[in-house]
């Protein structure tokens, strides 16, 4: 380790606060699995709250803790603690149908935080909506419809199509993660490093 500043910074650029901060959001991932999950349709893929922390990660952290704070938590389930929604593990999310939504997670995050990083200080809110929406939806349904393919008996057209009964929740994540993100770096500007 050496000193930087008054923060001890580890041979990766890690400091003790950017662990904590991975921590926190790999545990607020955790929480919002707690409610559960509710599976609509016929492919078997939950709607859960964890895509909103996942969005949380790359919009408050940026692309390098947002990420590093997913792959934490998705570590976390192939270890085999059962912390995905529904209290499954990495293990069975990746051997059923929404193994390519749980992929997605992690490019999803490092582009909303690559993309929120150019925006900054101001972040505006139509740009963040934007961003948040291209992570935090295109990027995981693309990977979601790939999974669904291999691990389903689906077509593509009733692949793509799965994914539209999970739009309606998704955009109101992608709000209430653009509103929260706005609030956190107006109040802690500097928070990604640029």
């Amino acid at each position: 380790m050496t000193e930087v500043g008054s923060a001890r910074v580890s041979r990766l650029g890690i400091s003790a606060r950017d662990m904590a901060q991975i921590a926190v959001f790999a545990a607020l991932i955790a929480a919002l699995g707690l409610p559960g999950a509710i599976t609509v349709g016929f492919s078997g893929v939950p709607i859960t709250l964890q895509t909103l922390g996942v969005i949380l990660a790359g919009a408050v952290l940026g692309a390098r803790k947002g990420t590093a704070a997913v792959a934490v938590f998705i570590a976390l389930t192939l270890i085999g603690l059962p912390l995905l929604s529904g209290g499954r593990t990495g293990l069975t999310a990746l051997a059923g149908p929404s193994a390519g939504y749980l992929i997605g997670w992690i490019p999803a995050t490092l582009i909303i935080g690559l993309l929120t990083a150019r925006i900054l200080p101001k972040y505006p809110v139509v740009l963040g909506l934007l961003i948040n929406a291209l992570g935090g939806i295109v990027v995981i349904y693309i990977f979601g419809t790939v999974g669904l393919l291999l691990r389903t008996d689906l077509g593509v057209g009733a692949a793509i199509t799965t994914n539209f009964a999970f739009i309606p929740g998704d955009l109101l994540k992608v709000v209430v993660a653009t509103v929260v993100a706005k609030s956190v770096h107006r109040a802690y500007p500097g928070l990604i490093r640029t």
